[in-house]
């Protein structure tokens, strides 16, 4: 578990995933996983891990991954083969929000 603030850069340990933290609820611990390993901060390294093909839905760049209480916003900086999840439950992308007509 680690404790995720804005602004932090994160990376997957099973594919060339890359992410930063945009909104986090402060103290709070939270399980990020990709692919089903853990994600790792700038300068750490993975101990042989494997993408899980169950989790490998992928991630698509410039989108913004939330989960389903939409306490966490991540922003996908580089595409991989696996999927979001944290704490265990899998990260949808966020629905852009319409804007009012202009009539």
């Amino acid at each position: 578990m680690t404790v995720l603030k804005s602004g932090m850069r994160l990376k997957s340990a099973v594919c060339d995933t890359e992410l930063m933290v945009i909104r986090a609820p402060a103290g709070v611990d939270a399980e990020l996983c990709c692919g089903g390993a853990p994600m790792l901060s700038g300068a750490e390294t993975a101990a042989a891990a494997q993408l899980d093909p169950a989790l490998a839905s992928g991630t698509l760049i410039g989108k913004r991954y939330v989960d389903a209480q939409e306490r966490f916003e991540l922003l996908c900086t580089r595409a991989g083969k696996g999927s979001l999840a944290i704490d265990g439950i899998a990260s949808q992308i966020k629905i852009a929000k319409a804007l009012p007509s202009s009539d």
